[in-house]
């Protein structure tokens, strides 16, 4: 595809084709709402516990339009998701604040790379980081956010990713909203146990220490060993399977993507929200 935002052979696009990034999203989701105002924005309007399939569509449709979508598709689904942002502040938090932007991209970026670097037993070079970090600065400025407000360079990343990390205080909303991420109501009930127990484990064994031990997590010798066992498991199988499967969940996201963007084309002010027990989201 040429008419998007990047090429095929771009390193966004290599490393985030593959389906197998969604298990590490809980990961990221779980880092971003350590910042209490990202933490008490989700506790305050997200639909995650009410439906977490269609949060999940929304977040993973709205990246693919990015990564892989029209240049058109990737600015108007954005364009929708600012205009649904508005809705979400409180009296310290605004969804479109640049600081809390600034934040869910690195975390977007932390985890794609270290997991996608596990996931291939590859290890990116500091070019092939900083050429992946300056490409993934789209998360945040796509939505509004001032270039110069991002970390200029990878190693100006570094060093403000390793302060957050060192200086974030998880709160009440981020563990109650961590409990709904790792233990969601899914309509498969007793069917979908093992592969939740994955994610959870994933999800505790790639978070920074620091992070994980506010959580509450517990985190020794032994589900360190379960950790790495089964990640030498995806990394042994996942790479060999065709790549029309591992990039399956790339097409339907894909594809739910243009469907909800055809459907809103005709309306006069379009914005995606869900209705649920709390106000009506943006995704």
């Amino acid at each position: 595809m040429t008419d998007g935002l990047f090429r095929d052979d771009d390193l966004i696009r290599v490393v985030t084709r593959e389906g197998a990034l969604i298990a590490a999203g809980g990961a990221a989701s779980l880092l971003q709402t350590a910042h209490p105002k990202v933490a008490q924005g989700v506790y305050d309007h997200s639909y995650t516990a009410e439906n977490p399939l269609r949060r999940l569509q929304n977040t993973m449709g709205w990246l693919y339009a990015v990564q892989f979508g029209t240049r058109d598709e990737a600015e108007r689904f954005s364009a929708l998701v600012r205009k649904g942002h508005e809705q979400i502040t409180g009296p310290d938090y605004e969804a479109n604040d640049p600081e809390l932007q600034v934040w869910v991209a690195a975390t977007l970026f932390a985890v794609a790379a270290q997991f996608y670097q596990a996931l291939f037993r590859r290890r990116f070079s500091d070019r092939e980081l900083a050429e992946l970090y300056g490409q993934t600065k789209v998360y945040a400025t796509i939505l509004g956010c001032p270039e110069d407000r991002m970390p200029a360079t990878y190693a100006d990343f570094r060093v403000y990713y390793a302060d957050m990390v060192q200086n974030l205080r998880i709160t009440d909303a981020a563990r109650k909203i961590a409990d709904q991420v790792l233990h969601p109501r899914l309509p498969t009930g007793v069917l979908g146990a093992p592969g939740l127990a994955m994610i959870r484990l994933i999800t505790a064994g790639m978070m920074p220490a620091p992070i994980r031990e506010q959580y509450g997590w517990t985190w020794n010798a032994r589900r360190e060993l379960r950790f790495r066992l089964l990640m030498g498991a995806l990394a042994t199988v996942y790479p060999r399977l065709p790549s029309r499967v591992r990039t399956l969940p790339r097409e339907y996201y894909l594809m739910t993507t243009r469907r909800t963007l055809a459907k809103l084309a005709g309306q006069r002010n379009p914005v995606l929200t869900v209705r649920s027990g709390h106000k009506g989201t943006a995704a």
